[in-house]
C-alpha cells in the first residue's frame, strides 16, 4: 500500500512541474518582445525601465550620463529601448510632447530606428526620429535635438490602428484616437537591418514626455 501511495505522490509531483514549465516557457517567449516594455535588463523606480541592449552609460549631452541604445546582430541583440510608465488615464490626445537629444555612434537614422512608440488600442502608434519622409540623415557624432516632435501638422504613423495610415498627422490622429487611453511609452532602436554592417548605435539623453523630462542622471529618474 504504502509502495502505491508513494507513486501516486511522485506523479502528482511531475505534473505540479509540467504545468510550471508550460507557463513559464511562454513567458520567456514573451520577454523577448522588443515592444513589449516589460522586458527589462535593468531598472529604475523612477518611471522608466531599460530593455534589450540598453544602459547607462558616461557622457551625456552637457551632463553626466546618457543611454547607449544598441541594435547590432553581431551581437545578436536585435534591439534597445527605454520603457516609460504613463500616468493611469492617460489619453492620446494629452500626449502633447515627445522630445530627445540624440548623438549617433554608428550609423544614423533608417528603417524607422529610433523612434517613439505610443502604445495604444493594444498597438502603436510610431512616431519616427529623423527628417520626413524616409526618416534617413541624421546628423552623427554630434548631439541633436528633436524638437518637439508632437505637432499638429507632424507625422505619426497609425497605420497599426484602425483606420490609421503611415503618414498620419497628429491632428487627424487626435480626432480618431483622442479618448483612448495610452498604455506606455517606449523609445525604440531596432533598426540594424537596413544597414550593409547590421549596426545601429545611438546615445539618447533628456527625454521629454509631457512636461517630464528624464535626464537620467539619478537612479531614481
Amino acid at each position: 500500500m504504502s509502495r502505491i501511495f508513494a507513486l501516486k505522490r511522485h506523479a502528482i509531483i511531475l505534473g505540479v512541474c509540467v504545468v510550471f514549465l508550460m507557463i513559464m516557457v511562454p513567458l520567456a517567449t514573451f520577454a523577448k518582445s522588443p515592444s513589449a516594455g516589460s522586458s527589462t535588463t535593468k531598472s529604475a523606480p523612477g518611471g522608466y525601465s531599460f530593455f534589450g541592449d540598453a544602459k547607462l552609460v558616461t557622457p551625456g549631452d552637457a551632463s553626466k550620463h546618457s543611454v547607449k541604445l544598441d541594435s547590432n546582430a553581431l551581437d545578436k541583440v536585435l534591439y534597445g529601448g527605454i520603457n516609460f510608465k504613463i500616468p493611469k488615464g492617460t489619453t492620446f490626445a494629452n500626449i502633447q510632447t515627445l522630445a530627445t537629444d540624440y548623438y549617433f555612434k554608428h550609423n544614423s537614422c533608417g528603417g524607422g530606428s529610433p523612434r517613439f512608440q505610443i502604445n495604444v488600442l493594444g498597438a502603436n502608434a510610431n512616431v519616427y526620429i529623423g527628417p520626413p519622409p524616409n526618416y534617413t540623415g541624421c546628423p552623427t557624432n554630434v548631439w541633436t535635438s528633436t524638437g518637439n516632435l508632437v505637432a499638429p501638422t507632424n507625422f505619426v504613423d497609425t497605420s497599426q490602428l484602425p483606420g490609421g495610415t503611415f503618414y498620419d498627422t497628429f491632428a487627424s490622429a487626435d480626432a480618431k484616437y483622442g479618448s483612448d487611453a495610452v498604455t506606455g511609452i517606449q523609445l525604440v532602436v531596432d533598426g540594424e537591418w537596413f544597414f550593409s554592417d547590421h549596426q545601429q548605435t545611438v546615445l539618447v539623453d533628456n527625454v521629454t514626455i509631457n512636461t517630464k523630462t528624464y535626464g537620467f542622471e539619478h537612479p531614481n529618474g
